[in-house]
């Protein structure tokens, strides 16, 4: 398995990106449980034959859908040590715990986060927000949630968002029982960063209005164009109006370690709270986020919970503090091991510089887009993530779309590249976002070339 992984990774560009599945191949994932044993070869072989051929192909080169991340060889052989392991990172007085804590350590010094602060790892960026938009909630409450209801809270709370905000906090809004009322979505500028003079307005509209202005989401690369909020202003405007200020950097927080870069998320390190996915800019194997919150104290007091079968000892094997006090999960994996092993294995530096390429492929997409008569840059590019489509004369913004589409679907059947599209400020595009260590140059090269002759393909008679 593990020679046949390697080789898989070695070839990965020769391969189409993606394919659809067989219907017959389909019939082989219905059926009853198996009743009596197989042998782990054929076992082996049904996974080789008849799923790596379809998988989603965030790992190929010219993978360039949502914001994925492209996997590691080393994560993955973490993942496999962690599973042997065994330990439940719940908590315990284990090695894996002491792993835990100096990963998250970790990843406060890689991000500006003061001594002090606490981590828990996650599932992935989602629910990292979701961690520390809870904390934001429990403390500007005015009342001990873990006794009372959000109904009894005097005045409601109000959080602010730009328009621009990822789907996970309007989840994350009803999950903690505030509904989507409380999400206050604020107007973005050309650039598609949070418009300050907007977010000032809306604060003081609420106050007028006897609602608790609470915390201000900020978000350091949005999902649509990469664009990084003005966070040094939104920071001293949260410690002005003193509201929690919570950082959602599942795309750009790990910026901080790009050397070219970094200055892009200077006022990070300010917020009470930050969202890390590490799939994104570690390339870490599914799943493992990072939840950061400046207040370890607030951190714990949000999330822990008495049981008298969940007891610290001063001895033995529950001697140590229980993980599972910084976040929702009681039972979770040895997500750690994989990040210490990459970072021990590659080091900071590598990952540093990996982010700076990212970013220097971006703007060489953009100038071949902005060279092409037939293509239009639909939004600036900030980071990462561009914003196009093809464009010939004559079309109204309907024809564009269903042109545009169905070029992405032709690119994605055709096996060659994969990209997805999004609809910014009620105009459909085109978006590659670039988000994968094994791309180079010669692949965004070819996207457009592709792009340029599907396009003609679809209006040629």
């Amino acid at each position: 398995m593990v020679e046949g992984a390697i080789a898989r990774l070695q070839g990965l560009g020769d391969g189409p990106v993606w394919q659809p599945m067989p219907e017959a191949v389909k019939a082989d994932f219905t059926g009853p449980p198996p009743q009596s044993p197989a042998a782990l070869d054929r076992v082996y072989a049904d996974v080789t034959q008849n799923l790596y051929p379809y998988a989603m192909g965030n790992i190929h080169p010219r993978f360039w859908a949502w914001y994925m991340g492209s996997g590691c060889l080393t994560g993955a052989l973490a993942d496999f040590l962690a599973a042997i392991d065994g330990s439940n990172l719940g908590g315990g007085n284990t090695g894996a715990n002491l792993v835990d804590r100096q990963v998250t350590d970790w990843l406060r010094q890689m991000t500006g986060f003061p001594e002090g602060a606490s981590g828990a790892l996650v599932s992935g960026g989602s629910m990292a927000n979701i961690v520390g938009l809870m904390a934001a909630r429990n403390a500007k409450a005015g009342l001990d949630l873990h006794h009372h209801s959000v109904a009894e809270i005097a005045a409601p709370l109000r959080f602010y968002a730009s328009d621009q905000v990822h789907a996970c906090h309007m989840k994350a809004m009803n999950l903690l029982g505030l509904g989507g009322k409380a999400l206050v979505r604020v107007a973005t500028d050309q650039n598609y960063r949070m418009d300050i003079t907007a977010l000032r307005a809306a604060i003081r509209a609420d106050r007028a209005a006897g609602r608790t202005p609470a915390c201000v989401i900020a978000t350091a690369g949005t999902t649509n164009t990469g664009a990084i909020d003005p966070l040094p202003a939104i920071a001293d405007l949260c410690r002005a109006e003193d509201l929690w200020l919570h950082v959602d950097g599942c795309i750009g927080a790990m910026f901080a370690i790009a050397p070219e870069n970094r200055h892009l998320v200077a006022g990070m390190e300010r917020a009470n709270s930050l969202a890390l996915d590490l799939h994104k800019g570690l390339h870490a194997p599914f799943d493992v986020g990072c939840a950061l919150l400046r207040d370890r104290r607030i951190h714990r007091a949000t999330f822990a919970e008495e049981a008298e079968y969940l007891q610290v000892a001063t001895r033995g094997l529950a001697a140590a503090e229980f993980l599972h006090d910084y976040g929702l999960e009681t039972t979770r994996g040895f997500r750690a091991l994989k990040i210490w092993m990459m970072l021990r294995h590659h080091g900071v530096a590598a990952f540093g510089r990996i982010l700076d390429q990212t970013i220097a492929q971006a703007r060489h997409l953009t100038a071949r887009i902005e060279a092409e008569p037939a293509l239009q840059l639909m939004a600036p590019t900030a980071t990462t993530v561009v914003c196009f489509r093809h464009a010939p004369a004559g079309m109204n913004d309907a024809a564009l779309r269903a042109h545009n589409t169905e070029i992405m679907l032709r690119l994605q059947e055709s096996g060659v590249a994969v990209i997805t599209d999004t609809t910014i400020r009620g105009r459909h595009c085109l978006r590659a976002a670039i988000c994968n260590h094994r791309t180079r140059d010669a692949d965004l090269d070819l996207l457009i070339d592709e792009i340029l002759k599907i396009g003609a393909e679809i209006l040629t008679p």
